[in-house]
Order: structure tokens, then sequence, then C-alpha cells
């Protein structure tokens, strides 16, 4: 647990004029502006020596007094539930999410959740949020299996924060998709809510959020492709909605692929699933502390790789490289069957002079 810890800091002349809690937050870079707000608001920030609010304008050459108390037990309760650690050190942890799961207490989810098994699990929390609890830095959806990195002190969650933000986090997935996508693609598109179903998103926006999603396709089988999927953004549901709206939603997602019912071995292996196909396979990015580069791999879990099994069938012959998916995409896909990979299916590194590709892009 961490120790209360009080900080001064006189503002200097050029402060004149802005904001204490924009100030605060350019000064302790180890605290969230939102964290700093709070302490403001609990009275713990002094401006010679009485406390002030978060709009007060600064003139400039006054003292300025932090105290950060010591963290407080978090509201939701530890509870023992099977959890997979890939990486552990004194400044994070790194999961692999199991399906069902999930990451953060709120209605209908008061227990059961990631946050609830690692209360239990991680022995060393120093706070976040003035709280003694795990500083979520991103999620996954409820089915989405695999790497998921969470930070145990303000300051690694801070930093992996902008991590993400800045798009230094290198977040691989593997998908299965109903139909055969072009060789590969780019869906670059605006990003927000849906105007008539607020429980989805939809790249379709005239006003919203950049999104970029790059696609790789690995395998081709009778109604249905293994992807590779690079998210060089983090929207809410992005690789669900992008591949959807691409003509290929996922195997198993009722929220946006509700309509899709495979026939034959796709349509089995769907069943098999009974959830989104859709496994968060690799995180890379460099260690908050020390900016040593991590690398995590999460092996598919036991009914992704069932499903796979199910589409390559009994007898595997040698994978079809990915680069002829677009021809199979222009007529009735024909099943092409792998040898399962001693971990994750491995991407083909043939390049015909040819290549397919799919580049979506849109800007209203």
């Amino acid at each position: 647990m961490a120790a209360p810890d009080t900080r001064e800091h006189r503002s200097p002349p050029e402060a004149r004029g802005e904001r204490i809690d924009q100030f605060l937050a350019t000064v302790f870079t180890d605290l969230t502006r939102s964290r700093i707000r709070g302490l403001i608001d609990d009275g713990h920030v002094l401006v010679d020596g009485r406390p002030v609010k978060a709009a007060m304008r600064l003139r400039g050459g006054e003292l300025l007094s932090l105290h950060v108390p010591a963290p407080v037990a978090a509201s939701p309760q530890a509870e023992e539930l099977p959890l997979t650690v890939l990486h552990e050190d004194k400044d994070l942890v790194v999961v692999d999410k199991a399906a069902g799961m999930v990451v953060h207490p709120g209605a209908g989810h008061a227990s059961g959740t990631l946050v609830n098994a690692l209360l239990h699990r991680v022995k060393d929390l120093a706070g976040v949020g003035g709280e003694l609890r795990p500083g979520i830095v991103h999620r996954l959806d409820k089915d989405t299996t695999g790497c998921l990195v969470v930070a145990k002190n303000e300051q690694a969650l801070v930093a992996l924060q902008k991590s993400f933000k800045g798009r230094e986090v290198t977040k691989t997935y593997l998908a299965l998709v109903h139909g055969v996508p072009p060789a590969e693609g780019r869906i670059e598109t605006l990003y927000g809510r849906h105007p008539v179903n607020r429980q989805r998103f939809t790249g379709k926006v005239r006003e919203g959020k950049p999104a970029i999603t790059v696609y790789r396709v690995l395998e081709v089988f009778d109604g249905a492709a293994l992807v590779e999927v690079d998210l060089l953004t983090g929207r809410t549901h992005q690789i669900r909605v992008h591949l959807t709206e691409a003509g290929h939603p996922l195997l198993g997602d009722t929220l946006y692929g509700a309509g899709r019912k495979p026939k034959g071995e796709a349509g089995t292996a769907q069943e098999r699933m009974g959830r989104q196909a859709l496994h968060a396979w690799k995180l890379a990015f460099a260690h908050p502390r020390t900016g040593k580069a991590l690398s995590l791999e999460a092996a598919l879990p036991e009914d992704f790789t069932a499903a796979l099994t199910l589409l390559r069938g009994p007898q595997a012959p040698e994978p079809e490289p990915a680069s002829k998916a677009k021809a199979k995409a222009k007529k009735a896909p024909a099943r092409k069957k792998a040898a399962a990979p001693k971990k994750a299916p491995a991407r083909k590194k043939a390049a015909p002079k040819k290549r397919a590709a799919a580049t979506t892009s849109r800007k209203r």
C-alpha cells in the first residue's frame, strides 16, 4: 500500500491565468487530471494555505500544496476466481481473460469480474484513484478472450494510458468471420454510437472519432475465414463493427451478426463457439517504468481451437496462402484445411506479384 504523500510547488509567473487543475496535471504527471480534480474537491489541494475550486485561475507565485492520502479499501470485494496470468511485476499484470468474464463491476455485474479476481490475486497493489484497486488500462468485451494489461499503481496507469492513446501499443487479434474477405485490407472510418440502437456502434457516421482496423486472411474455409486483425485505434466493438460493415461479421456475434446463419461446417463451428469468435492474441508495449519492450501472447482457448478443428476437417493439407483469398471470394469458396499450429496460426509469408487488397475509407 502506498503511504500518504504531500507535495508542494510554487507556481511560476507564466502560469498566470491557468486553471489550477490543468496546471497541477502538468507538474505532477504521475496523477491524472481527474484524480487531481478529485483531490481538489476533497479539500486536499491548498493555495497559500486555503482550499480552492478546480476552476480557480492562478495569478503566479502562489504556494501550491497537494496531499495524496493513503488509498482506502476498494468497494468491489476480492473473489477467488480462475485467472491466468501471463506476466506480472511490481507495476503491472497481464492476464489472459476468459470468455464470459466482465472486466469491471457495473450494472448487472456486481461480482465475478476481472477486478474482483485481481483484488484476490494481486497482493502488492499500491492504489489507483485513491483506492486499493487495479488500474484498468483498456477493456475487452465480456465474450472476447485474451491479453489484457492492468496497472498496479497510479504511475503505471498514467504511462500505459499515454502509450495506448499515442498508438504505441501493438494489439493483434484472431477472429473467425462469415464468408471470405479480400486477402488483406485497411478499414478507416469515423466512429460513433448507432443513431437508432444505442447499444451498437457504427463506422457510418458524419461526425465521430477516427477508427482504423487492418486485417489479413490467414485461412479460408467453406463459408468462413480465419483473419488476423491489428487495431490501430481502440474504439468500443471496433473489430466487430468494422468487419460487419465490410460484410463479414464474426461467427457467433449476436449483436452485429444476428441475422447470419451459416450452413455446414461454418454453422457447426458457430454453434460450438457459443460466443463471438474473437481472441486478443498478442499484446506488445514498452514497460511504463523501465521502457523495456514487453511482448505477450495468449494461446487460443479451447472453444476457438475446437471451432477451427471443425472448419479444417479431419484431414488437413497445407493451408492456402492468404494472397489467393480474393480469388476465392469471387466464387463460392472451397474448403481449405491446415494442420493445427503448436500455439496459434502463423501468417504465411508467400507474396505473389499480384496481391489482392481492400481498403475502405469513409470520411463524411
